[in-house]
């Protein structure tokens, strides 16, 4: 039996928070209206949620302080940003806040659903916070996805989030394909072109990283995406 995603929405306009709430609950999500920041963010420590919607100008406190607050406890779960404004600041703000993505408002409910479907479709890639994933072993290396670290023997390297996340993506495709457009849409939610010249910085730190064993390679597949090649 399939489970039911459970969705945080903090939304202080009333009208438009039973709207949203009764429109998801419709669809098929388990759906928890919050009024305010405060409100918001004791609901998410007294339940476990799948998803979070966040209205950014509420009472008590933002949306951004409360997203800036939830990342420090859950690096993974998506959070989607409502807005009033389009001010590029107010975008760029969010995503410093750790959003997955950001709506301005006024906007249609199926938009809204066609946006939280795409984001779940994402997050799934990546392991969730607090799951064990075992450590895969790369040649001579071994890499610990939780703890994201890379070893060669008595030899560690700490990875960053994104090297972590894009090494654990190589993986689970090991000698196989990862689709480009997949690994980006994953890691940096979005397959725009400043987000993979950014991947192909990782790649290459990457590679800089497994250089050592020289029977390690990860190759372009042209137009499509990489291969983690192995013994």
């Amino acid at each position: 039996m399939k489970k039911t995603t459970r969705i945080l929405l903090c939304e202080d306009d009333p009208n438009l928070g039973t709207l949203l709430s009764e429109y998801l609950t419709a669809k098929g999500f388990e759906t928890t209206l919050a009024v305010d920041g405060v409100e918001g963010l004791k609901a998410f420590r007294r339940e476990h949620f799948d998803f979070i919607i966040l209205d950014v100008m509420m009472p008590n406190k933002d949306g951004f302080t409360v997203a800036g607050e939830i990342r420090q406890e859950d690096r993974h779960i998506p959070i989607l940003f409502l807005t009033a404004k389009s001010m590029k600041e107010d975008t760029l703000a969010g995503f410093k806040a750790g959003a997955d993505d950001y709506m301005t408002k006024p906007f249609s409910m199926e938009e809204l659903l066609v946006r939280v479907n795409a984001i779940l479709r994402r997050s799934a890639a990546l392991p969730e916070d607090g799951e064990v994933v075992t450590e895969f072993n790369i040649g001579r290396f071994q890499f610990d996805y939780n703890k994201q670290r890379l070893y060669e023997g008595e030899e560690e390297t700490k990875l960053t989030t994104k090297e972590n996340e894009l090494l654990y993506l190589l993986c689970k495709n090991k000698n196989g394909l990862l689709e480009r457009n997949y690994a980006l849409n994953a890691i940096w939610g979005d397959d725009n072109y400043f987000n993979g010249r950014s991947m192909d910085v990782y790649i290459a730190k990457l590679r800089k990283h497994l250089k050592p064993d020289e029977s390690i390679e990860i190759i372009n597949v042209h137009g499509k995406g990489f291969k983690l090649l192995t013994p």
